[in-house]
């Protein structure tokens, strides 16, 4: 099975396709849109894509793209985010002055620069290409945070492990298809939609109020500007149901409120592993 990503190899999302789809063929891609592109035109079976972050919040892009693509969510899975400082094998720590990585991932990091004044930290596009830029240059003084996935494609050396601040952060994949293609899961419990509404008050209270009286659990909700009209939202929304005829009847009743409704994927909710 083929499966795209985006980013470098040995990113946390290479970590994640692994996890959904052990012995995958992974097809990187440098851009999300490239990524939709390759599902879209057939050139590979799937992708999996971040979608959520614990502590960062959304990949708004990503929430953009599945609604303006004819694809959609197969399953979704949790990826514990665990940061490690990786350098040129042979290199001791004290010898490190800079540490490359993705911004996100060295905010994610401040204790460690506070305990090693010494190294700072420098923004570089993609997590596992800092690893990548790092073994390609041997260079001596500087270092990565990455996977252990980066450090084992690329022939780095961990100089320490689990560097993180906080041990609660994960990271939400979905893996997805070309909507005709999808497989629907008989035990899915959780559907994700995008819908607006009419610019009127009360209308998004009214659409609210079906998951309500549905007894379905909304378990996020967020909006996102309507690209091209100025100050009118998209809303993204993710509910938990009991079976499928609750999710049908949810989804019903929220057209009569809603100028538009895509429902984006229905799947089993993804449960974290505390190791």
């Amino acid at each position: 099975m083929q499966i795209a990503i985006q980013g470098e190899p040995g990113s946390f999302s290479h970590e994640a396709a692994l996890k959904v789809v052990p012995g995958a063929t992974i097809s990187p891609c440098a851009l999300s849109t490239d990524v939709f592109r390759s599902v879209i035109e057939g050139k590979v079976d799937a992708a999996v894509i971040p979608i959520e972050n614990s502590l960062a919040g959304s990949v708004t892009e990503h929430y953009d793209l599945l609604l303006s693509e004819d694809v959609a969510v197969e399953s979704e899975s949790l990826l514990r985010i665990r940061h490690n400082l990786i350098a040129v094998p042979g290199i001791s720590l004290e010898h490190i002055e800079r540490v490359y990585s993705h911004p996100v991932a060295l905010a994610q990091c401040r204790r460690f620069f506070a305990e090693h004044p010494g190294a700072s930290a420098t923004p570089f596009y993609d997590t596992a290409g800092s690893v990548k830029h790092v073994l390609e240059t041997r260079d001596s003084k500087a270092a990565a945070i990455a996977s252990v996935q980066a450090a084992a494609y690329y022939g780095g050396e961990i100089l320490a492990a689990g560097i993180e601040d906080n041990p609660e952060n994960y990271t939400r994949f979905f893996l997805i298809r070309r909507r005709e293609l999808v497989k629907t899961q008989p035990d899915a419990d959780k559907v994700s939609i995008a819908f607006t509404v009419e610019n009127r008050p009360g209308t998004l209270v009214a659409a609210l109020q079906v998951f309500a009286e549905q007894g379905t659990n909304l378990t996020k909700l967020e909006s996102r500007p309507v690209q091209g009209q100025p100050w009118q939202y998209v809303f993204y929304a993710d509910y938990q149901v009991p079976g499928a005829s609750s999710a049908d009847a949810a989804l019903g009743l929220l057209s009569r409120h809603c100028s538009m409704v895509k429902e984006l994927g229905r799947y089993k909710a993804a449960q974290p592993v505390h190791a």
